[in-house]
């Protein structure tokens, strides 16, 4: 189990706080790249406890400030878009992509008030379908190029989930929690395995499983008794890479996360899309009714993402960890969470955490991404085209 202290530091994402600074070391996705249009240039975002707003103004240049103006703090998520950046919509103050004021209309001729006012804002980058934001100091690093996002030689997709109504860190355990795939999602995820009853699911047909550190985070690896393996990289901090595909768990605040897939497919899998054309598959919520929590809320349970966000949620907005009692199974998790803390340790000694990569030369990083496509196939043709309801 964890203090609370230890629980609180590990949990807590905002401005100033121990998980929170080493979060924002690293880009994180905040949209999908056609979330942005000309008929709605304005976004609502919020991220790592802070909210902000994300727009395209009509030079297509694309800006994130914070959502509050700086005048008398009405949202800039109602401001008008120029050629110039986003106009308060309550007092006319003009800010371009970077912060600064360029406008203030009430003023009176030849003021230079405009030039003394700068707005928060941060670096925004569109990469692989997403627009990505930077809210850490500078310099920034750069989107570090997992072969799951930077591999050319085929085509990516995204699938955006509904919003995770708990703590990120729920759903980074989960991913060095290796039996609950053969008790929870025992129904769902067979692989021929055999289900003996309710209790063990499939556990029997799990021969050993194992961790071990490598230089981009964890590498949990299950061998059955059939003589299969398969392995699913752990990206410190936020991602899980299973197959073809990454689970980016993005911090929205304390209790709220959400958690987005990136899918790449290789061109001899099918069809090639156009470069610029990411398929999106946006998800229906897993329980009604969709803004609840549990107890009051009835989860589907009819697939793997709802078992999971199921599982993640009744924890707690924030799980308790000073309540748990800790199992020979959670080996890995607890992995993680000394991996946590020693990243913590780096930020605050000032030095760069794990992933934080500056060359933006760097070669692609290798996360045996060929072996799982082969051995698990799991998405790698398929996906649900957006809806349009």
């Amino acid at each position: 189990m964890l203090t609370a202290e230890e629980n609180e530091m590990f949990t807590r994402v905002g401005p100033g706080t121990p998980a929170g600074e080493l979060l924002r070391r690293y880009w994180h996705p905040i949209a999908i790249a056609s979330d942005l249009s000309e008929e709605k240039p304005v976004k609502f975002v919020r991220i790592l406890g802070e909210n902000l707003v994300l727009f395209k103004d009509k030079q297509d240049r694309i800006g994130l400030l914070d959502d509050r103006c700086s005048h008398r703090g009405a949202s800039l998520s109602y401001g008008r878009v120029e050629e110039r950046g986003i106009a308060c919509c309550y007092h006319g103050w003009l800010y371009d992509t970077k912060g600064n004021c360029l406008e203030t209309p009430a003023e009176p001729p030849g003021s230079n008030f405009a030039a003394t006012v700068k707005h928060k804002a941060y670096p925004v980058q569109e990469f692989a379908g997403l627009y990505w934001a930077y809210l850490g100091p500078q310099p920034a690093p750069v989107i570090s190029k997992y072969d799951v996002w930077a591999r050319t030689d085929g085509w990516h997709w995204i699938r955006a989930l509904p919003t995770l109504d708990c703590n990120w860190l729920q759903a980074m355990e989960n991913s060095v929690d290796t039996t609950h795939l053969h008790i929870l999602h025992q129904e769902l995820v067979t692989r021929g395995l055999t289900v003996r009853g309710t209790t063990r699911g499939t556990i029997d047909d799990l021969e050993k499983y194992e961790f071990h550190h490598v230089p981009y985070g964890i590498m949990k690896r299950r061998m059955f008794t059939d003589g299969t393996m398969e392995e699913h990289p752990i990206i410190f901090p936020n991602i899980l890479r299973q197959a073809n595909r990454t689970q980016i768990r993005v911090p929205i605040d304390d209790e709220h996360t959400w958690v987005v897939y990136l899918h790449f497919v290789p061109a001899s899998e099918g069809a090639n899309p156009s470069r610029d054309d990411v398929p999106v598959d946006y998800r229906r919520p897993f329980k009604i009714p969709a803004s609840g929590r549990h107890p009051a809320v009835k989860y589907t349970m009819k697939e793997v993402d709802a078992q999971d966000f199921m599982a993640w949620e009744t924890q707690g907005p924030i799980a308790d960890r000073t309540r748990e009692r800790l199992a020979t199974s959670d080996h890995g998790v607890v992995m993680l969470r000394e991996m946590l803390r020693k990243e913590i340790e780096k930020v605050r000694r000032g030095e760069d955490p794990m992933n934080v990569i500056r060359d933006p030369d760097h070669p692609i990083i290798d996360t045996n991404l060929e072996a799982s496509l082969v051995a698990e196939k799991a998405g790698s043709v398929t996906y649900h085209m957006p809806r349009h309801d």
